[in-house]
C-alpha cells in the first residue's frame, strides 16, 4: 500500500513570494516557520488565493507553496479562484493523508475550507486575525461556524466575536516571534519613538505625527521614526512639514523585517496608535525588543510590564512625556509569546 505523507493544508489569501520576500505577513511567516522546525517529518502545503499574483508553485523554507493568482479581482473572478481552490484541495487529498486545514483569516479561505472539510470529514479551523470579528463579515452568516472549530488571535478578538456573532471560540491561540532574529541589545537608543505597520486610516497615524509635535516643544531634538507604506503616506508627510518636525521624524517606508526588529532595539518607545487590533505583533516584537509601548490596543487578559495601555490622545501625550522624563526606566526583554510554543498550540489541536 502506497504511503501518503502527513500533511496541513493552510488556506491564506496572501503568502510571500520567495525566501526574500520577508515583508510579506510577517507573523504568518514565522508561525509557518516555526511549525516546519517542530514537526519536521510534517508536510505543510500552503494555498494562497491572490498573493503572489500569478499561478505558481514553489518551495518555501522546505513548505510547499500553490499560488492560485487570483489578485483580488472582481466577483466572477473571486468565484474562478475558488473553484481553482477546490479542484487543488482534491488533488492533494488524493496524494496526501490531510490532518486537516487551517485558514488564515474568517473570509473566503475559510468558506472553502470549511465545505471541503465536511465533504472529505477533515478537520477545519479558521484562525480570526483581525478585522475578521468585526460585525458585518457576511461569512459569519455563511458558515455558521461552531465555537469549536474557531481559533482566536486574542482574548480581545474572542470577546469580538462573541459580541458581534454570538460564537464563543473554543481556542485562542496568539501570533509568535521568533527570539533568534533579535541580537544581543544594543548598549544605546537613539531613536525616542518609533511606529511601525501599514499607513490606512485604522491605523491612526496622524496621532503618532501629532505625538512628535506635541513632544518637541519638551525635547526640540527629539528623533522619531515611522516605518510603513500606505496610503495615508503623502498625507502623513504634509502634516509632518505643516507641523515643522521635518528634522525630527523620518519616515523610512517599507522595510525588511529584520530591519525594522532592529530599531525597535534602538527605541525607547513603540507607539502603535491603532484603533483597532486583533494582537499585533509588532507589540509582542518591540517588547521583546526592549522598547515601551504605548497603545490603545490590551490584546491579551494579562497584564505585560512596559506596555502602557491608554484611553485616549491626552493619555498617549502624558505616558510618552513620563517615559521619555524618566531616565532610569529599563529596556529589559519582556517575552509575550515565542513562535516555537505558538507553533505547538496549534499543532496540538490536530492530534488524534
Amino acid at each position: 500500500m502506497e504511503h501518503k505523507p502527513d500533511t496541513l493544508v493552510i488556506l491564506s489569501p496572501g503568502f510571500p513570494a520567495s525566501e526574500a520576500d520577508t515583508a510579506c505577513m510577517p507573523p504568518q511567516q514565522l508561525f509557518v516557520k516555526a511549525l516546519k522546525e517542530i514537526c519536521p517529518g510534517l508536510r505543510i502545503i500552503v494555498l494562497t488565493f491572490h498573493y503572489p499574483f500569478s499561478a505558481a508553485e514553489y518551495e518555501w523554507h522546505g513548505v510547499k507553496v500553490i499560488a492560485l493568482g487570483g489578485r483580488d479581482n472582481g466577483r466572477l473572478k473571486r468565484v474562478l479562484t475558488w473553484v481553482k481552490a477546490w479542484v487543488a484541495l482534491r488533488k492533494i487529498n488524493r496524494e496526501h493523508h490531510v490532518l486537516g486545514l487551517l485558514s488564515f483569516w474568517f473570509g473566503e479561505c475559510a468558506l472553502i475550507g470549511n465545505y471541503f472539510a465536511k465533504r472529505h470529514h477533515l478537520r477545519h479551523y479558521s484562525w480570526l486575525l483581525g478585522q475578521d470579528a468585526k460585525r458585518g463579515n457576511k461569512y459569519f452568516r455563511w458558515i455558521k461556524p461552531r465555537g469549536d472549530t474557531l481559533i482566536a488571535l486574542s482574548d480581545f478578538l474572542a470577546r469580538e466575536v462573541i459580541l458581534n456573532h454570538g460564537v464563543v471560540p473554543a481556542n485562542v491561540i496568539p501570533v509568535g516571534i521568533d527570539i533568534s532574529m533579535f541580537p544581543q541589545l544594543p548598549l544605546k537608543r537613539d531613536i525616542d519613538v518609533l511606529g511601525a505597520g501599514s499607513l490606512i486610516p485604522l491605523k491612526q497615524y496622524h496621532l503618532f505625527v501629532e505625538a512628535i509635535a506635541l513632544l518637541k516643544p519638551f525635547y526640540p531634538n527629539i528623533k522619531a521614526v515611522l516605518c510603513g507604506k500606505g496610503p495615508e503616506m503623502e498625507n502623513l508627510k504634509v502634516l509632518a512639514k505643516s507641523l515643522n518636525l521635518n528634522g525630527n521624524l523620518v519616515f523610512n517606508g517599507e522595510l525588511p523585517h529584520a530591519a525594522v526588529l532592529d530599531l525597535m532595539q534602538r527605541s525607547k518607545i513603540f507607539l502603535h496608535p491603532s484603533n483597532y487590533e486583533g494582537f499585533g505583533s509588532v507589540l509582542a516584537e518591540a517588547l521583546f525588543g526592549g522598547a515601551h509601548v504605548v497603545s490603545f490596543c490590551k490584546p491579551m487578559r494579562q497584564d505585560y510590564r512596559h506596555h502602557h495601555v491608554v484611553k485616549n490622545k491626552e493619555e498617549m501625550f502624558r505616558e510618552l512625556l513620563a517615559i521619555l522624563k524618566n531616565r532610569n526606566r529599563g529596556h529589559d526583554r519582556v517575552s509575550m509569546c515565542p513562535a516555537e510554543q505558538i507553533a505547538k498550540n496549534m499543532i496540538s489541536l490536530y492530534a488524534d
